[in-house]
């Protein structure tokens, strides 16, 4: 099991949550972030400082958000994604992008999201 960033994370992308890890288990890709699950204790340290509520047990996802658990997996793996330890500003729209529904679809090409 594991920790899975779902989809309001996207053009979100708070970073508080990866100073909190201690196994470095965040990926960065394009327009989110993703935990890779190999890595991932369940220590839950991440899951209280998203705030946006985009961090979840896999056990505990919602129906309309499980294919986020392979997705996580997948971009983990990919060479593009990149390893994020440190804290950094969230995209300049971030605020306008809080609270949205439906962002699956402006994930950039290569990084999609299951519907």
């Amino acid at each position: 099991m594991t920790y899975v960033v779902t989809e309001p994370c996207i053009r979100c992308k708070y970073t508080d949550c990866v100073e909190v890890c201690p196994m470095q288990c965040f990926r960065e890709v394009a327009d989110m972030l993703v935990i890779d699950p190999d890595g991932c204790i369940e220590c839950a340290m991440c899951e209280p400082e998203c705030p946006v509520g985009a961090i979840v047990h896999v056990s505990g996802i919602s129906a309309d958000q499980q294919g986020f658990a392979a997705f996580n997996a997948m971009l983990a793996r990919n060479p593009a994604s990149v390893p994020i330890t440190a804290r950094k500003p969230p995209p300049p729209d971030h605020a306008q992008w809080s609270g949205v529904a439906g962002k699956r679809r402006f994930l950039q090409e290569g990084a999609r999201a299951p519907e």
